[in-house]
């Protein structure tokens, strides 16, 4: 596995860091107080990646981010109303 460091100065670090994304790479990803590790949520072996990059045990689940409500119903399924409200 070969490291990048971007810089969030760079204009293109965006597009990069989507392009490794969609390849099925890793990004770290720097928040207030941790980094995240994000990926293809839906590529398998991307997904695999982020459990073997973290040492991660597979019955601890990962969190998928998605752009709104309307995409809930496409990954999860019994949803009760109260996720709605």
């Amino acid at each position: 596995m070969k490291t990048q460091f971007l810089s969030a100065d760079n204009p293109i670090t965006a597009q990069t860091a989507a392009d490794i994304i969609k390849n099925g790479g890793l990004v770290a990803i720097p928040t207030e107080t941790v980094y995240g590790l994000g990926a293809n949520g839906l590529d398998e072996n991307a997904v695999a990646k982020i459990f073997e990059a973290k040492g991660r045990p597979q019955d601890n689940p990962l969190i998928l981010h998605i752009c709104g409500a309307e995409q809930i119903e496409l990954f999860c399924h019994h949803i009760p109303q109260k996720a709605y409200d």
